[in-house]
């Protein structure tokens, strides 16, 4: 599949009513309203809070695939991917998309804490983080997923996240754009056959990606956790793609990640329709360098403070106001950061940093909205597309 066509895929089919960070029902219901006139969707359960839970089934192929996305609420990202997925899949008139459908059957869950969505939050309307409930299923959404891959029984997993800011692919400077993860499925991490057809569709995605973002894409850490989803169900000899929408540079809004998203989601599904996926393309899964975490949003470098001379760094909280997030520059380390990386950085050159407001000191936990350099005025707010 080359470059220009996944590109004019994108800009065709992306979802228009969908933009930004902040994505919950509300904003997706008219377009499954929308969907329904052509596509099998249904309720299949309600949330702790008793907002619906949809599932979307199209395809008439033997291969089964599962996708859920925002079992975090506030990792958004691959729900607007999947949107435009499915803009793409429901154009009868596109032979690609036909030809997948003809060899495969998708079973997707575009949000399944939609509470948690609501709320902007990682966690659901109890204060449970869903892809920790794995084994104990406690929580009603918990229990709904449970029940999809018991009657589905997919071939493969799609386990769709985001990503914090700081993750950098390998100790680079490379932001990690895109991570994936094949989850492990013992403590021992053992490269089973089941793990080895994840990897396998992962190297395909990794492949297209690096066309567009070399060395931006990152492989999560396989530290095994039983009461993660991904690992239960590599327990359970089911290949699982873990999926972590990450950050490309000034896209605090995630525009830019989702068209890389949508770029992986139409080759692995692509690539599992016309192949049969054995594992045996599995080793070039370990070339992807594993997350490094050398990243700050923010480092004022080489500046006087207290007398001393360090660097500062920024990172921002995102918190919702009014029906948008906002993000909260905070001072999270003052020390030598040498060894690490800001997507923006600020050279101080041994100037004495003060904050605007005299009242607040700078140290650890604090926001810092503006601040001098001797008496040039700097700011940290974010200014978002």
């Amino acid at each position: 599949m080359d470059i220009k066509t996944l590109q004019d895929f994108f800009y065709t089919y992306k979802e228009s009513a969908l933009f930004g960070r902040y994505i919950h029902s509300d904003h997706i219901n008219p377009l499954l309203d929308s969907l329904s006139n052509t596509l099998d969707i249904k309720e299949v359960g309600v949330s702790e809070n008793n907002l619906s839970i949809q599932l979307i089934t199209l395809g008439e192929g033997s291969k089964k695939l599962l996708f859920w996305s925002q079992m975090h609420g506030n990792e958004s990202t691959t729900t607007k991917a999947i949107f435009d997925f499915l803009n793409f899949l429901t154009d009868t008139s596109n032979k690609l998309a036909e030809s997948i459908l003809k060899e495969c059957t998708l079973y997707i869950v575009p949000i399944l804490s939609p509470d948690g969505a609501k709320a902007y939050t990682r966690l659901n309307y109890n204060q449970i983080d869903l892809n920790r409930d794995a084994q104990d299923r406690t929580q009603k959404e918990s229990k709904i997923l449970n029940d999809l891959i018991s009657s589905i029984k997919p071939d493969f997993a799609y386990n769709l996240h985001g990503q914090r800011t700081i993750f950098s692919a390998g100790e680079t400077n490379f932001s990690a754009t895109v991570s994936f993860l094949s989850p492990a499925g013992d403590k021992e991490r053992s490269v089973t056959s089941c793990r080895k057809k994840a990897m396998e569709v992962i190297v395909e995605m990794n492949t297209i990606l690096q066309k567009y973002i070399p060395n931006q894409i990152g492989r999560y850490d396989d530290g095994f956790n039983i009461n993660c989803v991904g690992d239960t169900l590599t327990s359970l000899e089911i290949p699982t793609i873990l999926f972590e929408a990450g950050h490309y540079p000034d896209d605090y809004d995630r525009e830019i990640t989702r068209e890389y998203i949508f770029y992986a989601l139409l080759a692995s599904v692509h690539y599992i329709a016309n192949h049969s996926v054995t594992g045996e393309g599995y080793k070039d899964y370990f070339l992807i360098p594993e997350n490094g975490k050398c990243f700050y949003d923010i480092i004022i470098r080489d500046v006087i403070l207290d007398s001393k001379n360090v660097d500062i760094a920024v990172q921002y909280t995102e918190e919702l106001f009014e029906n948008n997030v906002k993000f909260i520059p905070k001072v999270v380390k003052i020390e030598d950061l040498r060894k690490f990386y800001g997507h923006r950085e600020i050279i101080g050159n041994k100037r004495a940093i003060s904050s605007e407001n005299v009242r607040n000191m700078i140290v650890p936990d604090t926001k810092l909205l503006k601040f001098y350099l001797n008496s040039e005025l700097f700011s940290t707010e974010l200014t978002k597309s």
